[in-house]
């Protein structure tokens, strides 16, 4: 029986390191499919869209660059909005599939969606694991069990667990059916204006596989930053405090294994120290928020977390909105919730900061947090995202219930001499 497959594509826009596309290579026909659905961009309760300006575009982005590598390949895209448990098995009778692949995911939304699929399919729905560092068939201990603190899960892992090599790039790929491949949205199909350049940003992200691979190429070799990693990557101003990878990390742009083949085969030429190390033990964090996220199921989005702690709050909106606009009376809280609103990206550490003002300063509900940086992030992860608001707010994985950061002392401490709060306060 002819093997007719269709990839369901999502956070895994790449064509390196990538088992849906490996594993095709011998189809005889490979329909790659992206179903956007319009709940991603329509207003939530909040007032706002899952899905902002910033990270739509760069997601619009990735879609293009796909596109033309799998263009090059001798296959293409499929791009459509609308609701996939109707659009694939629409396609699946069009096209006479006999599979549909995606990779398997770790959270509500995701799964149910994958489940509505599934559930109107002709055959079982094919979900390969591929998100994370370390592969979850290869965690040395059943997901029930995994450990509450990462500090025990990453000696773990480190001592009793391996990084699966990475799957080679395709040269070519089967052939796409009769199907007219669709137009790539644009933010104006969402409402928004084109996105104006903002002068300040701290580098100019462009979606997909390609300025993904060049941003590595350019941390870890060209500049050769890696080497202090360690010690820059609390900073806040410049292009290469920190390795900027998560934008490309999250929509699977990049591959994680890839980026751990990169430092390995550095430190091979160059010697490995604290940084280099650093840089994939931030790769093992990413892993074990999925993994907790998987574990976890919603109780990752409820209000008491992991814990059920249910510190008092306030529902004050307009203490929220002036926390979003970067109109509350800290500056250093401002400037960071500025360059998150005009660029879609922040600095770790003012995510921490502004996290911590919001939660244990405004006493606001710390999902509030989490859905405006759903919204407003270029670089979005719902696990590593929601996982780390639920550590600052004090009811995840924490042995510390009470994560508080003194904005003023953190002032004091990352941005001595004010540099980085006039940047963005004037």
């Amino acid at each position: 029986m002819p093997q007719r497959v269709l990839v369901w594509l999502r956070s895994d826009l790449r064509l390196h390191d990538q088992a849906l596309f490996a594993q095709a290579q011998k189809a005889d026909c490979l329909l790659p499919f992206v179903c956007l659905s319009p709940q991603l961009f329509a207003p939530q309760a909040l007032g706002f869209s899952k899905t902002g300006p910033f990270r739509a575009q760069f997601l619009f982005e990735s879609l293009a660059d796909l596109r033309s590598q799998l263009r090059a390949r001798g296959s293409d895209l499929c791009v459509a909005v609308g609701e996939p448990e109707v659009l694939i098995p629409e396609m699946v009778k069009k096209h006479r599939l006999t599979e549909v692949w995606t990779e398997a995911e770790a959270t509500d939304e995701e799964l149910r969606e994958q489940a509505a699929v599934a559930l109107n399919l002709p055959f079982s729905l094919r979900r390969l694991w591929g998100k994370t560092l370390y592969h979850l068939d290869d965690l040395p201990f059943p997901l029930a069990e995994m450990p509450h603190v990462f500090t025990q899960f990453r000696k773990m892992i480190e001592k009793q667990a391996i990084i699966r090599p990475c799957y080679a790039t395709p040269e070519t790929l089967p052939p796409f059916p009769e199907q007219e491949p669709g137009i790539l949205p644009t933010l104006a199909d969402f409402g928004w204006d084109s996105l104006l350049r903002e002068p300040r940003a701290v580098l100019s992200f462009q979606g997909g596989e390609r300025p993904g691979l060049k941003r590595i190429h350019h941390y870890i070799w060209e500049t050769q930053c890696v080497k202090h990693y360690k010690e820059t990557r609390n900073a806040s101003l410049g292009p290469d405090y920190s390795s900027k990878f998560s934008p490309w990390l999250a929509l699977g742009c990049v591959s994680p294994r890839f980026v751990y083949q990169e430092i390995q085969r550095f430190e091979q030429a160059f010697g490995a120290n604290d940084s280099t190390y650093w840089l994939y033990f931030e790769l093992l964090w990413r892993d074990y928020f999925r993994f907790v996220a998987l574990r976890a199921g919603n109780r990752l989005f409820a209000r008491g977390g992991l814990r059920g702690h249910l510190p008092p709050i306030h529902q004050d909106r307009d203490a929220f909105q002036r926390w979003c606009q970067g109109e509350t009376s800290e500056a250093f809280v401002n400037a960071h919730m500025n360059e998150l609103r005009l660029t879609g990206f922040m600095s770790n550490r003012g995510r921490q900061n502004v996290a911590s003002y919001l939660c244990h300063d405004l006493h606001l509900d710390w999902r509030w947090g989490a859905a405006w940086f759903e919204h407003a992030l270029i670089d979005y992860d719902v696990c590593s995202n929601w996982a780390n608001w639920l550590y600052i707010a004090g009811v995840g994985n924490d042995p510390r219930e009470h994560r508080y950061f003194n904005i003023a002392k953190q002032a004091t401490r990352y941005d001595a001499k004010g540099d980085y709060t006039r940047y963005w306060t004037t």
